[in-house]
């Protein structure tokens, strides 16, 4: 049953409508057997964001003028998470895509936005996101990839690992070294995919989400023209941080589609699996099981809806932002692994999608900042450090 939604305008609704349209001709058919298809190697379903870009879901948060929805965040997180109710994978590239245009949106200037905007929004082009290096994952300061100037460019050396998209994206939203100043010498590039120098390792042999390829970026003097820097010389840990605010929100909303898409599951086989005569669901033990699996799915939803109103509102939410990432993460694994319970055997098995949300549940506690980096930001919030 489509889970009730209360939109903050009319054009919400019909996106919603839009977006469950989609969901159920596009991507409910073909999501088991492409992710079976991607754990043997298969690409990326690049026709699926051709399609959603076509009907302007990948860009909804960005302004009008340069190719974007205009809409609330509070409206695009919820198409992400009905997005991640069917296909995870697609639901996390969605996210992904608008973390990558988020530098150019917010940092950079009128000429910068004005050439790269429209590609980026058209949904024609795919973006990753660069930040993550073998040695600097939620150290962000210690990123060792550089950047020297040379002229009218930049030269990046370095490797970044963990990237979503790598090998398949059209640009690369990058952070470099352009000083030893710590935190305060890093800087932020758009490096288009076709640049001389850039190219990609083996991709990654994952537990899921396997349409949604990743592996390392490598930098071997990738000369990128100074124009593609976004924001000045050392902004780029502001830039990653404030990017980062608005991307954890995106992997909530998907965490909590995919939570919602196992409580629907377990709540349907419980109705209909018979034991001693009757339906499972009829036992109190299962029933409290799934009652609690529908509260941290409405939990998990409240928080990011708190955190998109506050941002929507133009107020700070970098504490909540983490609220809800930690919130609706931890609600994604507990609701997962309880729908396997709920199926028995059956959720052990490949015949039922339980153990496949399973398995796409555990990373969203460890990407776009581990759930214990969550609760540093929100204790530093919290003790006023």
């Amino acid at each position: 049953m489509p889970v009730s939604r209360l939109m903050p305008d009319e054009l919400g609704d019909d996106l919603i409508a839009l977006v469950r349209q989609i969901a159920d001709k596009e991507l409910r058919p073909r999501v088991d057997e492409a992710e079976a298809a991607a754990a043997r190697g298969a690409e990326l379903p690049r026709d699926i964001f051709t399609t959603l870009g076509a009907a302007g879901l990948l860009s909804l948060p960005y302004a009008e003028e340069f190719g974007g929805g205009a809409q609330p965040y509070e409206t695009y997180l919820q198409v992400v998470e009905e997005i991640g109710s069917a296909w995870m994978s697609v639901a996390v590239g969605t996210s992904v895509h608008s973390l990558t245009c988020y530098p150019v949106a917010a940092y950079g200037s009128p000429e910068q936005q004005a050439e790269l905007l429209p590609a980026m929004l058209s949904g024609e082009t795919l973006g990753a996101y660069c930040l993550s290096e073998p040695l600097a994952g939620s150290d962000i300061a210690s990123m060792t990839t550089r950047a020297v100037g040379d002229g009218t460019a930049y030269v990046l050396n370095g490797t970044k690992s963990w990237i979503s998209h790598a090998g398949h994206a059209d640009f690369y939203t990058t952070f470099a070294r352009t000083s030893d100043d710590g935190g305060r010498g890093l800087s932020c590039f758009v490096v288009p995919a076709d640049t001389p120098g850039l190219s990609f390792g083996t991709p990654e042999r994952k537990m899921g989400l396997h349409c949604d390829p990743v592996s390392e970026v490598l930098f071997d003097n990738v000369r990128v023209d100074a124009s593609r820097r976004i924001g000045s010389e050392g902004q780029g840990m502001a830039i990653a941080l404030a990017a980062l605010d608005s991307g954890r929100l995106g992997i909530a909303a998907a965490a909590t589609g995919l939570a919602q898409s196992a409580l629907d599951l377990a709540t349907s086989y419980a109705k209909d699996r018979v034991q001693f005569g009757r339906p499972i669901a009829s036992n109190q033990g299962l029933a409290f099981l799934i009652a609690d699996m529908a509260a941290a799915v409405g939990a998990a939803r409240a928080s990011y809806l708190y955190a998109a109103r506050l941002r929507d509102a133009r107020r700070p939410f970098s504490a909540e932002a983490a609220t809800a990432k930690l919130v609706a993460t931890d609600a994604a694994m507990k609701v997962t692994t309880d729908a396997v319970q709920v199926l028995g055997g059956a959720g052990y098995t490949a015949d039922f999608p339980a153990e496949r949300y399973f398995r796409e549940a555990k990373v969203t506690q460890i990407f776009e900042g581990t759930n214990q980096i969550q609760r540093l930001v929100i204790s530093r919030h919290a003790l006023g450090g």
